[in-house]
C-alpha cells in the first residue's frame, strides 16, 4: 500500500481520536486528499448524491421512524409484561427478559442504539429497583441491544447489500438463526451472574395473567411477522415494508392502543429525522471516502496485500475477524462496511465465501462493536440512562464480550446455520 494510501487512514484515525464526529471525518479527509491528488473537488457534490439516492437506502428512515413510532405506543413495556409473566422463577428472570425483549424488539427497530435506548428507559430502572445492580444492567441491555444489528430488518445488513449488491431479503432470513444465537450466548453469562450474585427472580405468571398480557402485547408481537412476512412471500420490498411498518405503527398507536396522537406524531417525525440525517450522513460520506480510496488504489492494494499472504483460507479469515473486532471497537458500523468492504470483496470472492454467510459474520463482529470500549455506542446510551460512569459500565460488559464472540464462532464454524433459512424460502 502507497504512502499516500495510508496517509488516508491514518489522517481520518487521527481526527477520530481528537473527537472529530465520524461522518465529518471521513468527509473532509476524502475532500483534502480529492483536492490534493487533483482527482476534481467537483466529484464530491455527485458522489454525495450517489451515495444516498439508492432505493434500498429508503428503507433506513422508514424503520428508524416505525420503531419510534412502535416505542412510543407503548409497545416495549407490554413485551416486558408479558416475558416476566412467561421467563417465571429462572435465575435472574429479569435480566433473561431484558435479553428476550431486546432480541424481539430488534425485529422492529433495526438499530442497536435505538434498540437499547428504547428499552434500557424501561428495563434498567425496573432491574434497578428490583436490586441488580446499575453496571450490569446497562451492559446487559447495551450488549442485548445489539442484536438488533443481526435481526431483520437490520440497518446494517441493508446497508451490507447496497454495497454488495447481495439480496436483502436473503440477508434478513440469514440473519434471523444467527441473531437468536447472539441473544442466546448472552444469557449463559446473565444466569451465572445472577445466581453468583443472588439476583432475583420473578414470579410465574397465572394463566389469566398471561393470557391478559398476550392480549395487551398481541399488535406487537405480530409486528415483525406482518413486516418480514410481507418481504419473505413477495408482497412487498424491503423498502416497502418499512413504510407499512409505519402505517401499521400509526394504525396500532392511534386506533388500537389509543396511546399515540396526532399532536405526538410532529415530535416523533422530528426525531426520527435527525436519526436518519445522522446515518445518511455517515452513508454519504462514506460512500465518498471509498471512492476516493478506491480512486487512489487504496482498496485494491489492502485486498492484494491479503490475498498475497502464503496462508491457509483459515487464517485469513481469522485475520479479517480479528480486524473487524477492532475496527468495531472504534468506529460505527456503517464507516466499516463502506471501509472495509471494497478490501474485503475480492477477497471473499477469491476463496468463494459465500456472500450472504459473509454479510451475517462481519455483521455480527460490529454487532459486538457495539459494546466494546472505548468507542461502545450502545454503552454510551445505557450509561446515560442509568447515570453511571461509563468505565464501570465497561467492566460489567466483559462477560458478555465473551459471550458473543463465543457466538460468533458458533455462526463462523457453521455456516448452515446463515444459510438455512435462504435456501429453505428460495432466496439464495
Amino acid at each position: 500500500m502507497s504512502e499516500t494510501g495510508i496517509l488516508l487512514f491514518v489522517v481520518f484515525i487521527i481526527l477520530i481520536f481528537m473527537g472529530v464526529p465520524v461522518s465529518v471525518a471521513l468527509g473532509s479527509t476524502a475532500l483534502f486528499f480529492i483536492w490534493k491528488l487533483n482527482l476534481g473537488v467537483q466529484v464530491f457534490s455527485t458522489s454525495f448524491y450517489a451515495g444516498i439516492a439508492k432505493f434500498q437506502l429508503l428503507a433506513i428512515p422508514f424503520f428508524i421512524l416505525a420503531g419510534m413510532i412502535l416505542e412510543r405506543c407503548g409497545i416495549s413495556k407490554r413485551l416486558v409484561n408479558l416475558a416476566s409473566l412467561l421467563i417465571g422463577r429462572i435465575p435472574g428472570g429479569l435480566a433473561i427478559v431484558a435479553i428476550a425483549v431486546c432480541v424481539f424488539f430488534g425485529g422492529i427497530s433495526g438499530s442497536g442504539p435505538a434498540d437499547a435506548a428504547a428499552l434500557g428507559a424501561v428495563l434498567i430502572p425496573a432491574m434497578a429497583a428490583k436490586g441488580y445492580d446499575k453496571p450490569f444492567a446497562a451492559a446487559l441491555i447495551a450488549a442485548a441491544g445489539s442484536t438488533a444489528i443481526i435481526i431483520p430488518p437490520s440497518i446494517g445488513l441493508i446497508i451490507y447489500g447496497a454495497i454488495t449488491t447481495v439480496s436483502i431479503p436473503a440477508l434478513f432470513a440469514a440473519g434471523i438463526l444467527p441473531g437468536i444465537i447472539a441473544g442466546l450466548s448472552l444469557v449463559i453469562p446473565a444466569v451465572v451472574i445472577s445466581i453468583y450474585k443472588s439476583y432475583p427472580s420473578e414470579r410465574w405468571g397465572r394463566l389469566r395473567e398471561i393470557s391478559a398480557a398476550f392480549k395487551d402485547s398481541f399488535w406487537g408481537l405480530v409486528a415483525p411477522f406482518i413486516i418480514l412476512g410481507g418481504i419473505y412471500t413477495g408482497i412487498f420490498t424491503p423498502t416497502e415494508a418499512a413504510v407499512v411498518a409505519v402505517f401499521y405503527g400509526l394504525f396500532v398507536g392511534i386506533f388500537i392502543y389509543k396511546t399515540f396522537d396526532i399532536s405526538m406524531l410532529y415530535q416523533t417525525m422530528v426525531d426520527a429525522s435527525v436519526s436518519s440525517a445522522v446515518v445518511m450522513l455517515i452513508v454519504a460520506m462514506a460512500g465518498i471516502f471509498s471512492w476516493a480510496g478506491s480512486t487512489m488504489g487504496v482498496m485494491d492494494r489492502g485486498a492484494e496485500m491479503l490475498l498475497s499472504l502464503k496462508t491457509s483460507p483459515v487464517v485469513i479469515l481469522l485475520m479479517i475477524n480479528l480486524m473487524l473486532l477492532i475496527a468495531g471497537m472504534f468506529f460505527d458500523a456503517i464507516s466499516i462496511y463502506y471501509v472495509f468492504l471494497p478490501i474485503l470483496i475480492p477477497v471473499m470472492q477469491h476463496y468463494n465465501w459465500d456472500p450472504v454467510w459473509f454479510g451475517i459474520m462481519m455483521t455480527v463482529n460490529l454487532a459486538i462493536g457495539q459494546f466494546t470500549p472505548p468507542v461502545a455506542v450502545n454503552l454510551f446510551v445505557t450509561t446515560n440512562l442509568a447515570g453511571i460512569p461509563l468505565e464501570k459500565t465497561s467492566y460489567a460488559s466483559l462477560p458478555f464480550i465473551a459471550a458473543m464472540v463465543l457466538g460468533l464462532i458458533i455462526i463462523i464454524l457453521f455456516p448452515w446455520l446463515s444459510l438455512f433459512l435462504p435456501k429453505l424460502w428460495h432466496l439464495v
